[in-house]
């Protein structure tokens, strides 16, 4: 299941990032998004999903929220 069909404050583990997009891939890994990282949905704002990893909170969009596979 990617992130982007998650549930509002519900915890996952990333499983992988799906994304032939190199830049797209190394973007997701500085934010700390890699396998076995634990990843916790916020809020969902439009298309945007509001989300934690690592004590910090970042806004992604719904192109990155599907390559994260949970």
């Amino acid at each position: 299941m990617s992130l982007s069909n998650g549930k509002i404050r519900t915890s996952y583990y990333i499983k992988t990032i799906d994304s032939i997009d190199d830049e797209m891939t190394d973007f997701l890994f500085s934010l700390g998004c890699y396998s076995g990282q634990k990843v916790t949905i916020i809020s969902k704002l439009a298309s945007n999903l509001i989300i934690s990893i690592k004590d910090a909170r970042y806004s992604i969009d719904e192109e990155l929220a599907q390559a994260i596979l949970v």
